[in-house]
């Protein structure tokens, strides 16, 4: 049988959008193509990791036999029209981009194909068929439901990357700006702790992690949380603040990112009561994990969505 994909942590991620430059913001329909791709990622992505999980947490590799102990089926997903339609609208207007819509037009085939698949698998395990067909249609289910899960993990990887290009060029762009504008006052710092921070993320996720790129990442990170937070301690008078909860959040990512750089680094191998928790979805309580981490990062972009003020 094939290999299952190994799907990176990162991909449960939210992805950060940061707003366009005073200057991409003259031209509207490049946010609105990029909110089109980044909508259906954050709708649809962490759900359909979900199910493969789900269904994996008690099925074997080589699929169900009818046997298992406990039977759980897997996870549906959202519905999948009003991503399809605004990929239609976004791939339609300019700028065009080739490779980026082409990915989301992949990315919209395989959640499309996803959908009704994950639905009659999910009926059929919900009514617990399998107690009368002796598991034969959840056997003839597996290599459809693998190889559907394999097709969106490929399809999401590339539309991501694609999306975090376009994303990491504007945030540089917005940076740039901002500091030409204004100097390095609230805005800019919130602006390069958020880029210090993705990067931070993205280290930790290789396939090969390299121990000087982390390590560069998270001193990088630490100085931008630094500066933060002297800014909003320094008590001049701006136009803008940065608030505590922001702070907050920012610190306690930079405390996990250490946390699992120092696991990678000592090799530091998992409890066998963290393994429980990781392989029951409970991983963010697990100190020094992928999973902590992410949740860390995804808390500190909804803080910067609720506003760096605050």
């Amino acid at each position: 049988m094939k290999p299952l994909l190994v799907f990176a942590f990162a991909a449960c991620v939210t992805v950060f959008a940061p707003p366009p430059s005073p200057a991409a913001a003259q031209t509207p329909s490049l946010t609105e193509k990029m909110n089109a791709y980044v909508g259906c990622i954050n709708r649809l992505s962490s759900r359909s990791y979900d199910s493969r999980k789900r269904y994996f947490s008690w099925a074997s590799e080589k699929g169900p036999t009818g046997k298992e102990r406990i039977i759980y089926g897997t996870y549906t997903i959202y519905d999948t029209a009003d991503c399809r339609k605004n990929v239609e609208k976004a791939n339609a207007i300019e700028p065009r981009d080739a490779a980026l819509e082409a990915a989301a037009s992949a990315f919209v085939a395989a959640v499309t194909t996803l959908e009704p698949l994950l639905k009659e698998a999910d009926d059929y395990y919900t009514r617990e068929d399998y107690k009368d067909d002796k598991m034969a249609k959840g056997k003839a289910l597996h290599p459809r439901l693998v190889a559907a899960w394999n097709d969106f993990a490929n399809a999401d990887q590339k539309l991501r990357a694609g999306v975090e290009t376009i994303n990491d060029r504007r945030a540089l762009e917005r940076l740039a700006e901002i500091e030409s504008k204004e100097g390095k006052q609230a805005r800019y710092h919130v602006e390069a702790l958020m880029i210090q921070a993705k990067r931070v993320l993205r280290t930790q996720d290789a396939t090969k992690p390299d121990m000087a790129e982390i390590n560069k990442a998270i001193s990088d990170y630490e100085n931008s949380v630094t500066a933060a937070e002297q800014f909003a301690g320094s008590g001049g008078i701006t136009s803008a603040k940065i608030g505590s909860f922001f702070i907050g959040n920012a610190k306690t990512y930079l405390v996990s990112a250490k946390q699992l750089m120092r696991r990678i680094r000592d090799k530091t191998p998992y409890s066998s009561g963290d393994k429980m928790m990781l392989n029951a979805g409970s991983g963010w309580m697990v100190e020094g994990s992928p999973q902590r981490l992410m949740r860390d990062y995804n808390q500190l972009i909804d803080a910067y969505n609720r506003g760096a003020n605050i």
